[in-house]
């Protein structure tokens, strides 16, 4: 249970086997105006110069610093950071830090997705500076955690560039969607006992960008964004659309899929409708939400020519 609830938290908080956007080549620091302040997650965080010993315990965190050219101040990363492979990979935990052995690493910025057990108050304490940026609940508030770590590191111009290819590649993607397709439904797959993401989540607002009814909607039990779906539901739902967002962490397939019983009758799976996601992408809102977009609008669009 602890392993699912990591992966929903992680999705309210979204995760492709697909070629993911150009990250951008490092360049060299602009006169970026320093100190500079931001308002996060563990309140008003003040920079007093740029940081060249960045320690992020966040893996969306640190595809942001590495697209917007700021992987050289990385000196480490957590061992959830799986992308991208030339980050400094550690065995630091971001759900169960500790604080010692990130001070060993005399980092001047510390970037954080969680807060466990007061982290950032102790590493305050220590005279390191602690970004804490939850799990984003909208695609705008992506981009603005975006926006403020190319603030904090000297990036901003690359980090406004970056959101705004984003934006257009996105909103591009989304009206070729909505010009050939007027109406589906989707089935999110969290994992192989068919725990399912809502509407209200941040995979959910993906969905719903595309006009899509999620069919975890009408089954949010006890007020949970993460209902447990049965199978007869999902059978009896017949979604257009299936997203298996279990792939890596459960070896889920098209085949694995429709040798369930009953399921070879779903309008996807006869259709073929299915999307395999890396797991990492479908959990993150960094800048390989682009890969997420773009592998449903395409699997939507061979789905209106059908």
């Amino acid at each position: 249970m602890s392993r699912r609830f990591a992966l929903a938290a992680a999705l309210a908080v979204l995760a492709l086997v697909l070629t993911a956007p150009s990250l951008a080549a490092p360049q060299a620091p602009r006169a970026t105006p320093f100190p500079v302040s931001v308002t996060v997650d563990n309140g008003k965080v003040t920079i007093r110069k740029r940081p060249t010993r960045i320690v992020s315990l966040s893996p969306t965190a640190t595809e942001t610093l590495f697209a917007i050219g700021a992987g050289d101040q990385v000196v480490a990363v957590d061992d959830q950071s799986d992308y991208p492979r030339r980050a400094p990979h550690t065995s630091l935990s971001g759900f169960t830090p500790n604080v010692e052995a990130i001070a060993a690493l005399k980092p001047d910025l510390v970037v954080i997705a969680f807060d466990p057990k007061g982290l950032s108050g102790a590493l305050n304490r220590l005279g390191i500076p602690v970004v804490f940026q939850n799990a984003a609940p909208t695609l705008p508030a992506a981009y603005r955690q975006m926006r403020q770590l190319g603030k904090v590191t000297g990036h901003a111009q690359e980090a406004n560039a970056l959101t705004a290819r984003m934006t257009k590649q996105i909103r591009t993607i989304v009206d070729k969607v909505h010009a050939k397709l007027t109406k589906a439904s989707v089935y999110h797959e969290l994992d192989e006992t068919l725990f399912s993401a809502t509407s209200s989540t941040f995979v959910g607002r993906v969905y719903a960008m595309f006009g899509l009814t999620n069919i975890a909607d009408a089954a949010k039990a006890g007020g949970s964004d993460y209902p447990q779906l049965s199978a007869e539901y999902v059978v009896a739902a017949n979604p257009d659309l299936i997203v298996l967002a279990d792939t890596v962490c459960c070896g889920q397939t098209a085949q694995t899929v429709a040798s369930r019983p009953g399921w070879s009758r779903i309008a996807a799976v006869r259709t073929g409708s299915i999307v395999r996601l890396d797991d990492s992408i479908a959990s993150r809102w960094g800048p390989r939400l682009v890969n997420l977009v773009r592998a449903v609008g395409t699997a939507l669009l061979r789905l209106g020519s059908q």
